[in-house]
């Protein structure tokens, strides 16, 4: 497969025009994909934003051209019943054809409760997105549907507005059954890789394992990952600017139940870091990070930024990064 540079959108950092802004800039200098985050709060108070991403796709999808356009990730299990993501995502589809992916995970405490629901435990989360899987992906046969579940019910339910083209689903993982679950039933893996030899020897194998059982060749199935990068000739700045993220880093915080983003920047400065974030003052150090992972099997490498000056980072990694990933691994492939 050959191997597409995306551009990842956080709904958190920007306000939802600049982010717009910043997405159009990115396709203009080169990145093919753009991948962003469906919260409903961000993970840090100071500075934050949480735009609706499903909006906010669709004026991406109006003011670019060819970019694939997908969330990272969205959590189909409680605020958002299944079939209306699968409403949802069909109707982009339909007006975008081969264009729209959908990313899927357990979700967030952050996202979900302070719309009234608990925070179940993961395996009652996993449960969730297997079933919401299920429904979405009968719900996009066209035809109508009854299902019986655990958690969704569907009663003669049927789509209208169908994508003309399959939309892909990524599952998010970061775990063995969450990465068995994604070779069983998605078209794709969506993970960041907190240590090579964790990847291949935990989620790589529980990966294939699920494709297997469902019949599938894993090595024909997408496999996306979430680069974290800051980018300044001043590292200090470069640094300082990736620390809005550090709830994110703490161990284990995606089943706390905390979803006070006031709560979580609290918990960020007293027990995270930032040593998932490669940091550098020079673009061209950032091409050993990427081609690692492609070294790994990724072929959808998505870019998270955190620099300082982000029209900076996409303009000069369009010029001095992209060209010679693109030649090398991409579709400019002789």
């Amino acid at each position: 497969m050959s191997v597409k540079i995306g551009y990842w959108a956080p709904q958190e950092r920007y306000e939802p025009y600049q982010l717009l802004e910043n997405t159009v800039l990115a396709e203009k200098h080169g990145f093919e994909t753009v991948v962003t985050s469906d919260h409903f709060h961000p993970w840090f108070h100071t500075k934050a934003s949480s735009g609706f991403a499903w909006v906010w796709m669709a004026a991406v999808a109006e003011r670019t051209r060819k970019m694939e356009i997908g969330t990272g990730v969205t959590a189909p299990t409680m605020r958002y019943h299944p079939a209306i993501v699968a409403q949802a995502f069909a109707t982009l589809g339909s007006m975008y054809p081969g264009r729209i992916i959908l990313g899927v995970g357990t979700g967030e405490a952050m996202n979900e409760m302070p719309l009234g629901f608990g925070w179940p435990k993961f395996k009652e989360r996993l449960d969730r997105l297997k079933e919401a899987i299920e429904v979405i992906r009968a719900l996009w046969s066209g035809e109508f549907v009854s299902y019986e579940g655990t958690f969704y019910r569907l009663r003669n339910a049927k789509i209208y507005a169908l994508q003309k083209k399959p939309i892909p689903i990524f599952v998010g993982a970061g775990g063995p059954k969450s990465a068995e679950l994604a070779g069983r039933l998605a078209d794709g893996l969506l993970t960041v890789v907190l240590s090579p030899e964790y990847y291949r020897q935990t989620i790589v194998p529980a990966f294939e394992k699920g494709a297997r059982l469902a019949g599938k060749d894993p090595d024909e199935m997408e496999k996306m990952v979430e680069l974290k990068l800051s980018f300044d000739e001043d590292y200090e700045k470069a640094e300082e600017s990736c620390r809005c993220w550090m709830a994110n880093e703490v161990p284990n915080v995606i089943s706390l139940p905390i979803s006070d983003p006031r709560e979580l920047e609290k918990l960020g400065k007293k027990e995270g870091d930032i040593r998932a974030w490669h940091i550098t003052t020079n673009p061209e150090d950032h091409i050993k990070v990427i081609e690692d992972h492609i070294k790994l099997g990724f072929n959808r490498i998505q870019l998270n930024s955190s620099s300082p000056d982000e029209k900076k980072f996409i303009t000069r990694y369009g010029k001095e990064v992209l060209p010679y990933l693109k030649e090398k691994y991409g579709t400019n492939r002789r």
